[in-house]
């Protein structure tokens, strides 16, 4: 009888398995066309007139920003559809260098990081798995990097030589804002002991970011070999698309967390012995009226 229980058991938990495994993964991908759709040609949406903290929410991810009204300034998050890639400068900060989003889709997101101030962040909804997104530079660190500026270095220098680089680091964190991991990036690097090598992203680079796939809250921060005495002299921007991610099911149904997969696959085990059990005690009852005795020792409350 104890092997006709783990029977039982073991092709219920296999059964709960195989129904999780032929559940569709979809993948989803988000482009900032929702938001997009009503930005006039050419312009972009910073937060304003909305002063203090806003957010959007692009394809179930949410982007935070914040506005100062009184010197119109921002930081964290923005969308915008600007092809403008020859202005240099603080003026064209909403450009991405490559003149449009990722395959030449009208919007993309662009990022400002306050150097005094929160992380940009996004939340990421729950039963999504993180795939990948694309990231490229602004016009306007891009030309800076490229030529240099008033406030920034061209980057080699004048020999060309100088290993200057330009980093943006992706941290994954869970709802209790524990950090999971981190993924690098290089936005632009200048390392390499042959300077043919060295480049500055002008194209939409994809970012794999399996590495923090289960991450709740995705934070930003950028970091420059160029710095002077108020922190990093390189335009604090970068421009984001395509984020891609999985759910299991499709629509609205999510990727159950491993502990809630576990948990489910045990409890319909639970629910498949207790079902058996029962079974048996029916059987038994009509063999053996009035000597029916809990199986295997299990309480009959258990099940």
């Amino acid at each position: 009888m104890r092997s006709k229980l783990r029977n039982a058991v073991w092709k219920t938990t296999l059964a709960a398995v195989g129904v999780l495994i032929c559940l569709p993964v979809r993948a989803g991908v988000v482009d900032f066309e929702d938001v997009g759709a009503t930005l006039p040609p050419n312009s972009y949406w910073n937060g304003s007139p909305n002063d203090g903290h806003n957010t959007f929410t692009s394809n179930g991810f949410v982007f935070h920003n914040n506005y100062t009204q009184a010197w119109d300034v921002w930081d964290g998050f923005a969308y915008s559809n600007k092809t403008d890639t020859t202005t240099p400068g603080y003026t064209n900060q909403y450009s991405a260098i490559t003149g449009s989003g990722a395959s030449g889709s009208p919007t993309y997101g662009v990022s400002f990081v306050n150097l005094w101030g929160d992380l940009p962040k996004i939340d990421v909804p729950a039963g999504v798995a993180l795939q990948s997104m694309q990231v490229t530079n602004t016009t306007y660190a891009y030309l800076s990097m490229r030529d240099g500026d008033a406030f920034a270095k061209k980057f080699g220098g004048s020999s060309g030589n100088d290993p200057d680089w330009f980093k943006l680091i992706i941290y994954g964190k869970d709802l209790a804002n524990q950090l999971l991991g981190t993924v690098e990036f290089y936005l632009a690097d200048f390392r390499f002991a042959d300077n043919t090598l060295d480049y500055i992203v002008n194209w939409w680079a994809t970012v794999d970011l399996t590495p923090i796939s289960s991450a709740r809250i995705l934070e930003f921060s950028l970091h420059s070999s160029d710095v002077g005495p108020w922190g990093m002299n390189t335009p604090a921007y970068f421009a984001l698309d395509n984020i891609v991610f999985q759910t299991l099911g499709g629509g609205a149904e999510v990727v159950p967390e491993p502990a809630s997969l576990a948990l489910l696959a045990s409890g319909l085990a639970a629910a498949g012995a207790g079902a058996w059990l029962r079974r048996r005690r029916r059987a038994g009852t009509e063999h053996h009226a009035g000597t029916r005795k809990p199986a295997m020792g299990i309480a009959e409350t258990a099940v």
